[in-house]
């Protein structure tokens, strides 16, 4: 998709803030501080639409980019920072799984882990409640050019493997050189492909 027009459409913490519903979501999701912004702002060529910190645990809404006015991509707040009260954190968890659980026109769950790791518990938890709740994930892995391309490969296999993946695909991200980004949005398309609002 050629991506020109991209605006912040809603911030919410809640249902009744978030758009009507009525296009297609993709919602990004993944631990903290693992890339999802920086993934966003690499697919609709933008620096700093949506915010990046370098510190963990710092988007506590759900943000809504409305992305030529075809499709919301919907930035979820990142899950198991440990330095967040547990309050915090079970309030994140109950917004995330109330938006998840509710939204008709999600269209594909995109799940970010860090490449450099190991998936963690909380990893494993939302791959296996996403797909529990009718979703194949797309996984992707962030920050790949810190690593070597014939680490890039053996580390996906530890992912895919760590988070007992057989069929969903799991494409190596960076931020810096933008690797991966069109496998990205080729998944994205995929998803969408039979929504009628939909041209790529």
């Amino acid at each position: 998709m050629k991506v020109h027009n991209v605006f912040l459409e809603a911030v919410g913490t809640k249902m009744d803030q978030y758009p009507a519903e009525g296009l297609p979501e993709i919602a990004f999701v993944g631990k903290s501080n693992v890339g999802k912004s920086s993934l966003i702002n690499g697919l609709i060529n933008r620096k700093a639409l949506a915010r990046t910190s370098g510190q963990p645990g710092k988007t506590q809404t759900i943000n809504f980019y409305n992305v030529e006015q075809k499709l919301l991509f919907v930035d979820l707040p990142g899950y198991g920072y440990a330095k967040v009260s547990k309050d915090h954190r079970a309030k994140w968890a109950h917004m995330i799984e109330t938006y998840l659980l509710n939204r008709q026109v999600l269209r594909l769950m995109v799940v970010l882990v860090d490449i450099r790791h190991e998936p963690g518990e909380h990893d494993k938890m939302m791959v296996d409640w996403v797909q529990a709740n009718g979703f194949t994930p797309l996984v992707v892995a962030t920050k790949a050019d810190k690593l070597s391309k014939n680490q890039v490969q053996k580390h996906v296999g530890r992912i895919r493997k760590g988070l007992s993946l057989k069929e969903s695909p799991i494409i190596p991200f960076s931020s810096v050189t933008k690797q991966g980004k069109e496998k990205i949005w080729e998944a994205i398309e995929e998803a969408l492909v039979q929504d009628a609002k939909i041209t790529p």
